[in-house]
């Protein structure tokens, strides 16, 4: 039987100036490993949080020897400069038992991110359990996007229309040659301009846009990169 949804391992660092070239300076969290959904195909699998420097880090906060609880993460995060850009999870996920999310931890941090543009990225299933607490997020300012494994999941999780889309591509599609692609459905698909410009999050932005039509797009990339681009192949 899957963990409760309120289980105290949640731990969550905050680092206030990103030294990440793809994310720019802005504020970062990393989330325990314990909250990525089993229903990830790149756990253990081509995940690019599991490799690198990163990891190393990532591994840490789950250990409890960095980051807060949960409860002082909100009041961080209540303290961040209003109308700053910051994002939620360069690896974890949202707060759940791994199936389920915790809608009220989910709506605690989108209240804790009124008057600043928090957005975040999520492998949880569909459910709609699931999407009635990303909706509501989505809604109240909090942008979470649905990470898709393929072109053609990316379809089926925009079907739902609760929240914008994001997905993985073959680590073959470079941005410098093919800026847009389409999925199965004809949906547009605009490559992360993060990774073929000099550009970042903090100036993009595409990411913590609401309301947005188009999917974004990552080709697969890190060390297990030939993983993730054989699911994002499928």
């Amino acid at each position: 039987m899957a963990r409760n949804a309120s289980t105290p391992e949640l731990r969550v660092h905050l680092t206030l100036k990103s030294r990440n070239v793809k994310t720019g300076p802005i504020p970062v969290s990393t989330t325990t490993e314990k909250t990525c959904p089993t229903a990830c195909p790149f756990s253990l699998n081509g995940c690019y949080a599991e490799s690198g420097p990163l990891a190393l880090f990532w591994r840490k906060v789950t250990e409890k020897k960095v980051g807060v609880q949960w409860r002082e993460f909100l009041g961080m995060i209540r303290d961040l400069p209003a109308g700053i850009l910051w994002r939620h999870n360069q690896a974890g996920d949202l707060p759940g038992d791994r199936v389920k999310l915790d809608a009220d931890k989910v709506a605690q941090l989108a209240r804790a991110n009124a008057g600043k543009r928090g957005f975040t990225y999520t492998h949880y299933p569909p459910s709609l359990h699931n999407r009635r607490a990303i909706q509501a997020a989505n809604k109240a300012g909090f942008v979470v996007n649905l990470s898709a494994n393929n072109l053609g999941h990316a379809d089926a999780l925009a079907d739902y229309d609760c929240a914008p889309v994001v997905c993985v591509l073959p680590d073959s599609v470079d941005g410098n040659t093919t800026r847009t692609l389409e999925t199965p459905m004809g949906r547009t698909v605009a490559v992360c301009p993060a990774t073929y410009l000099k550009t970042n999050c903090a100036e993009c932005q595409l990411c913590a846009r609401a309301d947005r039509k188009v999917i974004v797009g990552f080709p697969a990339h890190g060390t297990s990169k030939k993983k993730a681009a054989a699911i994002a192949a499928a």
